[in-house]
């Protein structure tokens, strides 16, 4: 195999194997066996350890994970990350409803999602390709988990489409599913291991892990669900969304009603009802 042709099959394995990805956990829709998955990752390891001049850290193969992080860098946040207020009553939220009215237009739209028990996250990308991935912290500044995301298989290495701006921060939750989290129990108590207390607090303990090939064994998941950037990219939070899904985001499923708009009090209380 020539240098070129080479070139031109790791780029093939790579599109191939990212679109596998995004349809088997953005989609929940596989379109390949995992034993075939398989072995076009392993066709593109060795092709890859083969002509080391096109590696590339956005490819899929780094998501098996394998490096250590001795210390994880504290970097400051672009944007505050802060954590929400609460509310609970009907009543609480009449009142702030009719604070806001007095600042916004008459046709005002609410947007209305779940909740996800998970650890925050703030990933960077620029020019299509995850660049940095940040613990919430305090707020102000956190933990650098780069190498550890990248092996979340909904987390995209590399964006879908384009329209996206060229430096752009998402954030979200990463978490893990009931179901995981008690196979993943399953399996320590048969190796004779305590089994952890609760998905949360794995998730977030997972995150901080310093060999992330432990990381990536385990069923960490993400939901994204908030854009930020100095540029423009939609004028409201429900585009944004959808938009961010077509650039390969794992985001709450509107047909799912893991989010869904609402006009008015009555509107929110249906979703809430919902669930």
């Amino acid at each position: 195999m020539t240098t070129e042709q080479a070139k031109d099959r790791i780029d093939t394995l790579r599109e191939e194997l990212e679109a596998h990805n995004y349809r088997y956990y953005v989609e929940d829709n596989p379109s390949i066996s995992d034993y075939d998955f398989d072995q076009l990752l392993r066709e593109l390891q060795e092709l890859e350890d083969k002509f080391p001049e096109f590696n590339d850290p956005s490819s899929p193969t780094r998501r098996v994970g394998g490096e250590v992080t001795r210390n994880f860098e504290t970097v400051p946040h672009k944007y505050p990350m802060l954590s929400l207020s609460n509310t609970y009553s009907k009543e609480e939220l009449e009142d702030y409803l009719k604070r806001i009215a007095k600042l916004v237009p008459d046709d005002m739209e609410f947007v209305c999602e779940l909740k996800y028990d998970g650890a925050a996250i703030g990933i960077t990308y620029r020019n299509g390709v995850l660049e940095r991935a940040v613990t919430r912290g305090d707020g102000t500044q956190g933990d650098d988990i780069t190498t550890n995301v990248k092996t979340i298989r909904s987390v995209p290495m590399r964006l879908r489409g384009k329209g996206y701006p060229e430096e752009f921060e998402i954030r979200g939750e990463i978490f893990m599913l009931l179901e995981g989290f008690n196979k993943l129990n399953q399996e320590r108590m048969e190796e004779g291991l305590e089994p952890f207390a609760n998905p949360r607090n794995t998730a977030s303990g997972t995150l901080k892990m310093q060999d992330s090939s432990i990381v990536a064994s385990r069923p960490l998941d993400s939901f994204l669900y908030f854009v930020l950037s100095d540029e423009a990219i939609a004028d409201n939070h429900y585009t944004s969304m959808m938009k961010a899904r077509e650039w390969g985001f794992k985001v709450p499923y509107p047909e799912k009603n893991y989010i869904a708009k609402a006009k008015d009090l009555d509107g929110i209380f249906d979703f809430i009802n919902y669930w």
